[in-house]
């Protein structure tokens, strides 16, 4: 746990490569390289692509540069264990992951139905890899080698490193290493930890054996600590005591006390005490020594599984310890035994980014896939990544709780020396870069302006509820790297199609001229996603004004470059804190702006996110929690959701059944007709008879929810709140 960890390019000489360009993945290409065994073998649920956008050849090649022969199982069958014999048994372990996404989300959509297809296996046929896949390849591998050493890993691993709710079982699922018997798990950006590992395995150590490497769990006997000076902070109930008087001992000698006290002989030592002024520097030295031996002990498992507040204090408590400067280690107990989390691993510095993103990879899907279309390659093969993590820190999204809050960011010359490994090496390149970005469009070398600061800060978020004074948002470097990318020989176009933080962006006025001038394709995605201050701040995302704000900017330069340019917001529907109220004044916003969206998706909970804390346990875990806190709004009925959805493709004619039904049951069939201000038409004679109701009159509709119950608003609707002659007038009679 150094403060100054040795640099991955440190451990060992980069091996010379051998003459196959691919890391093997049968035993005939391991007889090509002359192995009679591998070291480390990686299981993956996604094709082999070798290329550093996926995880498991970015891992394959960084071990192999290390000295260590790496094979591949990609995509094994898993009704046997046959086909992680393929390699025969590794020298030192299995790396299990399900690939680059988690294999439930990568399997079923927000209506937990099976997906027809999967973008990172040949021909995008679904179904190639089982649900909860690093548990089934973990079995898999010990039946095919009992007593192999086993390393669980990639996101899904990581986002499911304590108990957490899984929205396919309806159920909060024990940590992933439980389930899969595994010796440790690494969890965020593991390359740190993943080369310590590996080589202190190969010097003998057992996997299980390990235990001081950040970004590592574990299992322990219940109550295990590292060493005796190491204090434990008890943070598994959220319940605060009240005052605790001391009783009084009725064989305590008051007399001879007081006695002492006023000859002022009590406690006296014959050694003067000199008075030493400590500095504020060894204050926070200290501090920190502290909190390097302290773990927090969280709610355990079979607490958390049945009590939705002690959940949320759990999934609160977590996230606050994420900053790998402050961070304490974790403990939940499963059972009898706990499951410890080291402190989060330290973010990779730009030389590191560099060596990893340089290593030889081949750039291609591996041939045995004889030239089969991958969507997923599809995608990404004219693209690179600049930086890696977010600062934003939205409550839906589960980048920052993997790849961390400190970005991480390339060198220009990495990126530009990739451009043209690119226009060099990859077939059908044309001269179009497809990206130049990661988790956000706009976050390179952006970073806190003072390291001190860093390192002590607790905020979920950099960016909200509005932009941290300490925060540097100065898109200089950014536009430097897109001139001189663009100016490259070979390269006519590049366009931006990672996600853009609008709220940071317009900050930097100069840096939206030159991405709409330059690296804009008619269409720019952004994701607003809501103009409700409601669910706005359970997602922790900016108020709508920011986002009109940056349209504004996107539109002045757009025409000022004489270009049609338009934007292509994304939003989420039945988001924790969303009201029926809330969707329908998003798709009158829609309408009036005249957005009308293809795609959009209902909110999905993931593992480990904040918002999944709320759908699950119906609380607020952005505040402190107690038994009387904060409760939020959960959408969970299937045809609310269906509603909440259809509210944001309010032009579909599919849809206008539903909204009509849903704007009748909250009183505002006011926005039913054939106007420009309505929202939906009136039923057409088609629609009557296959069964539709007639459109009631006002004062015929039930009063929603918030005019009841002694609302302080009460919305009047046409003819409501008049006599009866006047009333009939409203109605037309």
């Amino acid at each position: 746990m150094n403060s100054v960890p040795t640099p991955l390019f440190a451990y060992a000489k980069p091996q010379v490569r051998a003459a196959a360009p691919f890391l093997p993945m049968s035993r005939q290409e391991m007889d090509v390289l002359g192995w009679d065994e591998c070291d480390i073998i990686l299981v993956t649920g996604d094709a082999y692509m070798d290329h550093p956008s996926f995880g498991m050849a970015l891992v394959g090649r960084l071990l192999e540069a290390q000295g260590f022969r790496v094979g591949i199982i990609a995509q094994p069958e898993w009704d046997s264990a046959e086909p992680y014999k393929a390699l025969g048994r590794p020298r030192l372990f299995f790396g299990i992951t399900a690939g680059n996404m988690d294999s439930m989300i990568n399997r079923y959509t927000a209506d937990r139905k099976p997906r027809s297809d999967d973008a990172y296996t040949a021909d995008g046929i679904g179904g190639r890899r089982p649900d909860r896949a690093v548990t089934v390849y973990s079995q898999r591998c010990r039946e095919a080698f009992p007593g192999v050493q086993l390393m669980i890993g990639s996101i899904e691993a990581s986002l499911r490193r304590i108990a957490q709710y899984d929205y396919w079982s309806d159920k909060v699922r024990q940590s992933a290493i439980v389930y899969a018997k595994a010796d440790i798990l690494l969890y965020g950006n593991a390359e740190r930890a993943l080369v310590e590992v590996a080589h202190r395995a190969n010097a003998g150590e057992k996997l299980r054996d390990i235990r001081d490497v950040r970004g590592t769990a574990f299992m322990t006997p219940h109550g295990w600590l590292p060493a005796r000076d190491w204090a434990v902070l008890d943070s598994s109930t959220v319940d605060t005591p009240g005052r605790v008087d001391p009783h009084p001992d009725p064989y305590e000698m008051k007399e001879e006390k007081q006695a002492a006290q006023a000859c002022g002989t009590e406690g006296a030592t014959d050694a003067p005490k000199p008075i030493r002024i400590v500095s504020k520097a060894e204050r926070i030295a200290a501090k920190q020594a502290e909190r390097q031996k302290t773990v927090v002990r969280i709610p355990a498992y079979e607490a958390v599984a049945h009590d939705p507040v002690l959940y949320a204090h759990a999934s609160r408590t977590l996230h606050l310890e994420s900053n790998p400067g402050n961070a304490r280690a974790m403990v939940q107990a499963h059972g009898e035994r706990d499951v410890w989390l080291n402190s989060p691993p330290v973010p990779l510095t730009t030389p590191e980014m560099d060596y990893v993103y340089g290593l030889p990879y081949a750039r291609q899907p591996h041939p045995s896939y004889n030239g089969a279309r991958i969507p997923a390659w599809d995608m990404i093969k004219f693209s690179i990544n600049i930086m890696r993590g977010c600062f934003g820190g939205c409550t839906f999204c589960s980048i920052t709780e993997h790849e961390g809050r400190i970005i991480q960011s390339r060198s220009e010359e990495s990126i530009l020396n990739e451009i043209v490994e690119i226009r060099d090496k990859t077939p059908g390149f044309k001269g179009h870069i497809s990206d130049l970005g990661g988790p956000t469009a706009n976050m390179y070398r952006l970073a806190c302006k003072d390291p001190a600061i860093e390192q002590s800060c607790r905020r979920l978020s950099c960016v909200y509820p509005g932009i941290c004074e300490n925060l540097n948002t100065d898109h200089s470097h950014l536009i430097q790297l897109y001139r001189k990318a663009r100016a490259i020989p070979g390269v006519k176009k590049i366009t931006i199609g990672s996600g853009l933080r609008y709220d940071i962006a317009v900050e930097s006025p100069e840096y939206i001229k030159e991405l709409v001038t330059h690296h804009v394709s008619g269409l720019l995605k952004i994701a607003p996603e809501h103009t409700e201050d409601g669910p706005l701040s359970k997602m922790m995302k900016p108020g709508i004004g920011t986002f009109e704000r940056f349209k504004e900017l996107f539109d002045h330069y757009s025409k000022q470059a004489g270009k049609e340019q338009y934007l292509v917001p994304y939003f989420i529907a039945a988001h924790p804190g969303t009201r029926d109220e809330d969707m329908l004044n998003l798709a009158l916003w829609l309408k009036k702006n005249n957005f009308k969206p293809d795609q959009v998706q209902a909110f999905t909970p993931t593992p480990m996110a904040l918002a999944t804390t709320m759908w699950h346990t119906g609380r607020n875990p952005l505040k402190k929690l107690a038994r009387s806190s904060e409760k939020v709004q959960i959408i969970k009925d299937a045809k609310q959701r269906t509603l909440h959805k259809a509210f944001l493709r309010y032009h579909d004619p599919k849809n206008w059944s539903i909204l009509r039904e849903g704007l009748i049951a909250m009183g505002r069939q006011d926005l039913i007709g054939n106007g420009p201000h309505h929202l939906v038409p009136m039923p057409s004679a088609k629609d009557l008879a296959n069964g539709e109701k007639r459109v009631p009159p006002p004062s015929r509709v039930a009063k929603p929810a918030s005019q009841v119950r002694g609302a302080q608003r009460k919305l009047v609707l046409p003819g409501q709140g008049k006599g009866k002659k006047t009333a009939g007038k409203a109605r037309g009679r």
